[in-house]
Formats: C-alpha cells, sequence, structure tokens
C-alpha cells in the first residue's frame, strides 16, 4: 500500500491538498473521484521524499552499467518464471539497493500498472536506460520473447563492464605513477632547490647554465604558481569547448586514432563497441535501420559514427552495409569480411559475434602489452628527471669543494 499526495479542487472550487492510500495511482485516483474532487496533480509520497533527499545530497543520480546489468539478469529470471509484469517489477525493487533505481523502478512500474507499455515507461528514463536497451526491449515485447531479449542485454553490458574494468586496471598504475611523479617534482622544485639556491647565491660563485635554468624553473613556480593556475585552466577550458563542438569532436577523435601507442587501441575498442552492439541488437529482433542508428552514438568515436551513418542511409536505399564501411578506410578488413559473409548467409549477428569476441581478446592482449610498456617507460623518465636535478644541484657542489 502506497501513500498518495494530491491536489485538487472539490465542488465548491475550494483547493484541496490531502494524501490517500492505494495500492496503485490509478485506484488513488479512483478514490479521489469517488469523494467528489477534481485532480490535479497527484504523486506517491515516498517518491517525493526521495527525489528531496537526491537534490539535497546533489547525488544518487547516476546508475553504473554494472548494477543495471545485475538487475536485467534479476528481471530476466523473473520474466522466464511467468511472473507477471508488475509483480516482476516489484521484486525487483525489493530485491535493488541501489537507491535511484529503486526509485526509477518505482515509477515504471506505477506506470507499467496504468497500462503504459514498458518499453514507454523506460524510456521515460534516459540517463538509466540507454537506447540499445530501450529499443530490445521494444523488441522483445513485440515478438514475445521478452526474456531472452533480457538476458541477451545482461550479457552484453556485463561484456562492456569487463572490457572497461580491464582498461581502467590497467591503467590505474601508470596514473598512479604520474601523480606521485608529479609530487615528488613539486616539492623538490618548491621546497628543495630554493634552499639549496640560497647557499648558491650566498657563496658568490658562477654557476652552471643547467643549474642556473633549474633555479629560474624552481623561481617561477614557486612566486607565479596562481598564473599557472589560472593558465592551466584557460587552456583546458578553451581546448574543452573546441572539442566539444561538431568540427572540433571529429578533429579530436581523428587524432586519437593516429597516435603512435593509444590510436590502435581506441580503433579496437571502437569496433569491440560496435560489432558486440550490433550482434546483441539483431539478435534482440531490432530492424537493421534502427540497430545501426544506435550504434552510430555507441563507438564513441565521431569518424567511425560517420561512417556507420553511410551505411545506414545505404541500408534505407537498399544496398549492402559492407561497401561503406569498406569505403571508410576506418575499419578493418575482418571485420568488414565477416559483414560480407553473414550478409550474404543470412548470419550477420552470428558473425558480428564471433569479430566482438575476437577484438574483446585483442584489447585484452593490447592492454598488457601497452600496460608492459609504460612501467619501465615512466620508471626511465622518472629516473632521468631526478638524475638531472641531482646532476644541476650537485655539481656545483662539488666544484666549490675542489676550490677549497
Amino acid at each position: 500500500m502506497a501513500i498518495f499526495e494530491y491536489h485538487g479542487t472539490d465542488r465548491s472550487g475550494t483547493n484541496v491538498r490531502a494524501t490517500v492510500d492505494a495500492d496503485s495511482i490509478k485506484s488513488a485516483k479512483q478514490k479521489i473521484k469517488k469523494s467528489g474532487v477534481l485532480l490535479l496533480s497527484i504523486e506517491e509520497k515516498a517518491l517525493q521524499k526521495k527525489k528531496a533527499l537526491f537534490a539535497s545530497f546533489g547525488g544518487g543520480n547516476t546508475v553504473n552499467l554494472r548494477t543495471t546489468a545485475v538487475m536485467t539478469r534479476q528481471f530476466a529470471s523473473l520474466i522466464k518464471a511467468n511472473i507477471p509484469l508488475v509483480e516482476a517489477l516489484a521484486a525487483l525493487i525489493d530485491q535493488t539497493d541501489h537507491p535511484k533505481l529503486k526509485t526509477v523502478l518505482a515509477e515504471v512500474r506505477q506506470q507499467v500498472n496504468e497500462g503504459i507499455s514498458l518499453r514507454a515507461a523506460l524510456a521515460q528514463h534516459p540517463k538509466v536506460f540507454a537506447p540499445i536497451f530501450i529499443n530490445m526491449v521494444e523488441a522483445g515485447e513485440a515478438s514475445g520473447t521478452l526474456p531472452l531479449v533480457l538476458l541477451r542485454l545482461a550479457d552484453f553490458m556485463e561484456s562492456q563492464v569487463r572490457l572497461r574494468s580491464t582498461i581502467v586496471s590497467a591503467m590505474t598504475y601508470p596514473l598512479l605513477m604520474i601523480c606521485l611523479g608529479g609530487g615528488l617534482m613539486l616539492v623538490i622544485f618548491t621546497f628543495v632547490i630554493p634552499k639549496i639556491a640560497n647557499i648558491f647565491v650566498s657563496m658568490n660563485k658562477v654557476l652552471p647554465w643547467y643549474t642556473k635554468l633549474l633555479m629560474d624553473m624552481s623561481f617561477f613556480i614557486r612566486e607565479y604558481w596562481w598564473l599557472m593556475g589560472i593558465v592551466a585552466f584557460a587552456v583546458s577550458y578553451f581546448v574543452k569547448r573546441h572539442y566539444s563542438t561538431p568540427k572540433g569532436k571529429v578533429k579530436k577523435d581523428r587524432l586519437f586514432l593516429k597516435l603512435p601507442l593509444f590510436g590502435p587501441l581506441v580503433r579496437m575498442i571502437a569496433v569491440s563497441r560496435f560489432a558486440s552492439t550490433m550482434a546483441t541488437l539483431l539478435n534482440g529482433g531490432v530492424p537493421i535501420v534502427n540497430a545501426l542508428g544506435i550504434v552510430k552514438s555507441v563507438v564513441g568515436n565521431e569518424i567511425l559514427a560517420n561512417a556507420i551513418a553511410t551505411a545506414k542511409e545505404n541500408i534505407t536505399e537498399g544496398q549492402s552495409v559492407t561497401d561503406p564501411l569498406k569505403r571508410s578506410g576506418e575499419f578493418p578488413s575482418l571485420l568488414i569480411h565477416m559483414i560480407s559473409i553473414g550478409e550474404k548467409t543470412g548470419e550477420l549477428p552470428q558473425m558480428l559475434e564471433m569479430v566482438a569476441k575476437n577484438y574483446e581478446e585483442q584489447v585484452n592482449a593490447q592492454v598488457e602489452r601497452m600496460t608492459s610498456m609504460l612501467e619501465p617507460i615512466m620508471i626511465v623518465v622518472m629516473g632521468l628527471s631526478v638524475g638531472i636535478i641531482v646532476m644541476a644541484v650537485f655539481v656545483p657542489l662539488l666544484q666549490l669543494q675542489q676550490l677549497h
């Protein structure tokens, strides 16, 4: 039993604000109507409190992919067990610990209970349910295969979580080393070198050029750190603003694809997303034109997205999807070949699944190679940096001792 807060007017035209207990919003509206009140607005009281709580803390507004994947698999199990949709959603609300997801599921349950389709109810929460999720659910509802579609969605999201975890875990150590190295350099330039510089100044001796350069850099960092902060903020702001424009996004993504070490990895991740998302959508019964429209926004690269958009136009005109992808020169030959075979044999989803699995393995291997290369490179760079500083500081000190 839920509590609903409503606003309306009675027969005399007086404003009425009150609450009513009911199993659903539909039942609440019927009760209010019987009492002779013309309803103007109604909302579940519990939801209002939750919304206010989220707003007050400024958090809980996002649901991560892992949580959504777990919820989707639970949902598939409940629907597969022939539990009615509204009851399945109620069970999900009880099983979910995430506050935001619990609130969203409660709203979806209310709307489904009022007769709205599951797809339409989910579409009202685009920050939680991506276009691929909504379109797959729509296809599952239309074909009567909702449990199977939800299982495929859960598999897809879990594979994306694994891929993301692999990349994040591989990049954690290099980023940590960069932060520690940068912090160490900052301490040396801010506190250590100025004290040594005072010793050199008091001795009034001619210093090597590299020692003077080091002392000037230390002085500049110590005295003008605020200016460096302003410049860094301004540069990052204008760079971000430039690359947020359509032309800027194309330039940025083209640059990423051409990077000597990271470029191939960026391309492999995009191709893996393309293949796995297309396979999931096509297996779920989503038409290929709609699937290409969704995948375009999933690959995360404007260069590849433009090639996919061209392929979508070709499909609309009755042509093959292979030719525009091949002409773009941005997709690997393996993917083009497998798509061509899939189109000819009618097994395009299966071919795309094979490509997605292959590229996921390649991404894992590439990340491991990059990590193994980055670690010694960073150690060498840090060692050279410290060595140069030591040389610039201690060579003059040794020279001064020899003079004495």
